[in-house]
């Protein structure tokens, strides 16, 4: 049995190459390989007058990240370089699971002001916290006579 990093085996992509693969099977993200999907896991908590929404992003530093309310669409981008300049003097890389790519995610909120909303990130965690909007009451409904 080999050893596995995160549920990838650790030779996975050893012999891989372009020969015998198609677009329409399905790529990986370049980001972050066969787990982007995992990525950006998003937790949503109501309290009583706010929602807080807390964002998985490992890795990234504060200047990566993007915030952007537009629409009514609460959208979060990151963002991430690779230097392939660097050169190792104690040897060549043999397998490099870092990558530069990018990703985002929207929600859609509502007719929110953008000064209401509030973001901070530490820890590899994003928390924006979001005001509830106050509910509209429905019309009363009325009898309409039939002519």
């Amino acid at each position: 049995m080999l050893p596995s990093m995160f549920g990838e085996s650790l030779f996975d992509d050893f012999f891989d190459d372009d020969f015998m693969r198609f677009p329409v099977w399905g790529g990986r993200n370049p980001l972050y390989g066969k787990h982007a999907k995992n990525l950006m896991k998003t937790d949503v908590r109501e309290t009583e007058n706010t929602y807080e929404v807390d964002i998985d992003l490992p890795g990234f530093k504060k200047d990566e990240i993007d915030v952007d309310l537009k629409d009514g669409y609460l959208t979060i981008s990151a963002s991430k370089g690779l230097d392939k300049d660097q050169k190792d003097q104690e040897g060549k890389y043999i397998r490099q699971e870092r990558y530069a790519g990018a990703m985002s995610r929207s929600f859609y909120v509502g007719d929110i002001q953008p000064e209401q909303i509030s973001a901070k990130y530490e820890d590899g965690i994003l928390k924006i916290s979001l005001p509830k909007q106050e509910k509209k009451e429905l019309p009363k409904s009325t009898t309409i006579a039939i002519g």
